[in-house]
């Protein structure tokens, strides 16, 4: 049936296929948080590839909320202009964008900085993680309005969607936890507690910010004892209820040394999106060791999701798209340039 080459949508964002480029850190910048010459080529050849929806790396909301000194930022409004031009260049190849905000909680290893985290619980012992200070509720006050800030300037740089990042075992993921999340306020102990940040700041974001929100979740954090799928369910639902626009679904992250068992092998995260898509009525990316065409037929054929992520793959193929629709003899999407390879 070839729908990866179908046009989709999330919200009112309309992709000419279903492949998604998902969030990979880089680590190509330095402390100023700026794009880099690095950045530019390889998201730009991306689009040139033909890929339908881009989504920026992990941009930290504040210095802080850094996993390393060379991440990307947009904590304040002279980040704005480079990502303008970036997305002008990627639109003109017909992709459309977007930027996962984040904050890196307790997983900052920034030299200079002291990680914030729900609980002064420690990734891990050995360096470069330190043990986070608990943030007060003034913290977390002060951390949802740097969300809304870094999202209202990604939209002033024309991105068309934000995807929050609440996977990976980093600031909002951490609250979702109860191995990491400790407190005994209102943001902690019980599993709806534990959601109360990331839900207030997603509804937040779509009363303030006129776009497409995406949320990137870790379904299971690989602990018997910790976030599952499950869970993973109840947020995803409430999610939609507020409005969110789409599911990203992941896994890991949180644990140093998970405890259960964790076989790599291809699409080895899609069950958890096809359980959470069969729950709510909002789009699902899938993504995880996920490298062939076919792959993603089998994946949007039987209802796992409804956009398929290609992480590793774009990094060994920026023209992963053309090879694909070669493969599905399908040239008229394949850029005119590059069409005497195929």
């Amino acid at each position: 049936m070839n729908l990866l080459f179908q046009e989709g949508q999330i919200g009112d964002l309309k992709l000419k296929n279903r492949i998604v480029m998902p969030p990979m850190c880089m680590y190509k910048s330095d402390n100023s948080g700026e794009l880099k010459t690095f950045h530019k080529g390889h998201y730009l050849s991306r689009a040139i590839g033909g890929v339908g929806f881009i989504i920026i790396e992990a941009t930290a909301i504040e210095p802080r909320g850094r996993i390393s000194a060379n991440d990307l930022g947009l904590w304040n409004d002279s980040l704005i202009e480079s990502h303008k031009i970036l997305n002008e260049q990627m639109h003109s190849f017909g992709a459309k964008t977007a930027i996962q905000l984040a904050h890196a909680g307790r997983k900052c290893t920034v030299e200079d900085e002291t990680p914030l985290a729900p609980s002064s619980i420690a990734f891990s012992e050995n360096k470069p993680f330190k043990k986070p200070i608990a943030a007060t509720l003034e913290d977390i006050n002060e951390i949802k309005e740097l969300f809304i800030k870094a999202a209202l300037r990604a939209k002033s740089a024309n991105y068309d969607a934000i995807e929050l990042h609440g996977a990976h075992g980093y600031f909002l993921c951490e609250f979702l936890s109860p191995l990491s999340n400790h407190r005994n306020d209102i943001y902690g102990g019980s599993l709806e507690n534990r959601c109360r940040l990331l839900l207030e700041i997603a509804k937040e974001l779509k009363q303030k910010v006129d776009l497409p929100l995406i949320v990137r979740i870790s379904a299971d954090e690989w602990m018997s004892e910790g976030w599952n799928i499950t869970d993973s369910i109840y947020l995803s639902k409430e999610l939609e209820k507020i409005g969110v626009d789409s599911i990203h679904v992941s896994s890991g992250g949180n644990q140093e040394k998970p405890n259960k068992a964790i076989e790599l092998k291809p699409m080895y995260q899609a069950n958890f999106a096809k359980a959470i898509k069969k729950e709510v009525n909002i789009p699902v990316i899938a993504v995880g060791l996920i490298t062939t065409a076919q792959e993603c037929e089998k994946l949007l054929e039987e209802l796992y999701c409804d956009f398929v992520a290609y992480g590793r793959e774009l990094l060994r193929s920026p023209n992963f798209t053309f090879i694909a629709a070669n493969e599905f003899s399908k040239k008229e999407f394949i850029d005119s340039s590059y069409q005497r390879a195929f």
